[in-house]
């Protein structure tokens, strides 16, 4: 596949950025939300499908494999990303992400054709679910692409803007999957499908036609291992796990968890489980921006105590059986999670701009540094988003646990909860209070003159 390829690329040159960067990285920037988008609302779309499968549809599928089913995609799409990761700046973004929308149309064709026959064993639908999965590493393969494409000061709202367009996908199947549930009605699942197939299409076409391949956004393996030997790498994968897994857990699991904690029809369960992701996706960009403003690492730690304080309403909620309570708590919950992902994501190209500046500082190339950074930081997005995403899996399979042990949610919430505020500790500690201490004062808000900290430490006030 021939692909046009850009060999001269300098976003933090604001000459190059108004004359011809800013127009070319924008072009790549919508085409890639609107493929990412697609790609997630394939990953989603067993998070639907399986609303329509019901005993009056002729399947017989328990709570148990259900949540099964909606872990196997999280898993898939989890372990994924990091393959994708590195595949976008082998091959590039334009080739890749042609690619990555026609392998889509596998998991598509074989959902249609399995979705018809209520006698299909489960092991089939796990293998289809499981190929579905490829769309959840669409995102990395995005996200560490347009990395590449902004400068610095601009990756927060680029970044955030990228992911929610992406996030998206999965309130748009589940918008779809109402529209056909009250169309066409339980026994039409395959309309749903059917609709993704011109829509990959044409993601492919606008990636051919329109997008671009960027020489100077290379990440090797050398990379990878330098980012799992970072500390950082890991602390960031740990918020990541609570911010973008619940998200993804919840948008791939509430439906069902209305329909098995409140007993809701496939349709009443679909009239609400578009609102979480939705506002979650729309609120991720404001996470990037507000992380812009005043720090990732104060917006993190603040959206992880307000989800903590979520899981404790959600489970008093689910106590009382109070369904618009509970409904109403996991929408704003839904938002803390955007929040979240975005100033989190934020927090990754700034600890590494930061060590490129003190590169520079100490007499490195400057051009070399900032390659090496953004090598460095797209391979910490690669892996970062894979194991965030496992946090996706973990949620499904908790629930699962918790209705088979104890036929209700409240174990699950618990454990949530828990680990929330074991999220907000680490945040606290690694990148608000410990740098505040040694002189990153702009993690906190601080504005008086302190000692130069530790370059990994400034990387953590600037995010």
């Amino acid at each position: 596949m021939s692909a046009r390829w850009i060999t001269r690329w300098e976003p933090e040159d604001p000459g190059f950025w108004e004359r011809e960067g800013r127009r070319t990285a924008r072009r790549n920037l919508w085409i890639s939300v609107f493929a990412e988008h697609i790609g997630f609302s394939v990953w989603s779309l067993w998070s639907v499908l399986l609303l329509f499968m019901t005993p009056k549809a002729g399947f017989q599928l328990s709570p148990d494999d259900k949540f099964l089913l909606v872990s196997l995609v999280s898993l898939v799409g989890a372990l994924l990303r990091l393959p994708y990761g590195f595949a976008v700046t082998r091959f590039g973004g334009r080739t890749w992400t042609v690619c990555s929308a026609l392998a889509l149309l596998v998991p598509v064709v074989l959902a249609t054709v399995l979705v018809q026959r209520p006698q299909t064993p489960l092991w089939a639908l796990l293998l289809c679910a499981a190929v579905s999965g490829i769309g959840g590493g669409n995102f990395a393969s995005s996200m560490v692409n347009i990395n590449g494409f902004f400068p610095e000061r601009e990756k927060g709202w680029a970044l955030g803007l990228n992911a929610g367009g992406g996030n998206l996908g999965v309130a748009t199947v589940q918008l779809l999957g109402l529209a056909v549930l009250a169309t066409a009605g339980v026994a039409r699942p395959e309309v749903l499908t059917l609709l993704f197939v011109p829509a990959l299409l044409l993601a492919a076409l606008l990636a051919w036609r329109g997008m671009d391949n960027l020489a100077t956004n290379r990440t090797d393996y050398g990379a990878y291992r330098s980012a799992v030997r970072d500390r950082h790498c890991w602390t960031i994968s740990l918020l990541y796990i609570g911010t973008f897994g619940s998200f993804i857990g919840f948008g791939f699991g509430f439906g069902l968890l209305l329909q098995n904690q409140f007993g809701k029809s496939p349709m009443q369960a679909a009239a609400f489980t578009f609102l979480g992701p939705l506002l979650g996706s729309l609120f991720r960009p404001l996470g990037g921006a507000l992380a812009d403003r005043f720090g990732g690492a104060r917006v993190t730690a603040w959206s992880f105590l307000a989800l903590a304080c979520g899981a404790a309403a959600a489970l008093a909620a689910s106590d009382a059986g109070s369904f618009l309570v509970f409904v109403v708590v996991f929408a704003v919950v839904f938002v803390l999670t955007g929040l979240g992902n975005g100033s989190t994501y934020k927090m990754i190209p700034a600890i590494y701009a930061a060590r490129t500046e003190s590169a520079v500082e100490a007499g490195a190339d400057p051009a070399e540094a900032r390659t090496q950074g953004r090598r460095l930081s797209g391979a910490v997005i690669a892996i970062s988003g894979a194991v965030g995403a496992l946090g996706g899996v973990a949620i499904n399979l908790a629930f699962r646990e918790a209705y088979r042990q104890t036929g209700d949610a409240a174990p699950a919430l618990v454990g949530f909860l828990a680990f929330y505020l074991l999220c907000l500790a680490v945040t606290w500690a690694v990148y608000v209070r410990r740098p505040a201490a040694e002189g990153a004062g702009q993690a906190t808000g601080a504005q008086q003159p302190e000692p130069k900290p530790e370059p990994a430490e400034r990387g953590a006030r600037g995010a």
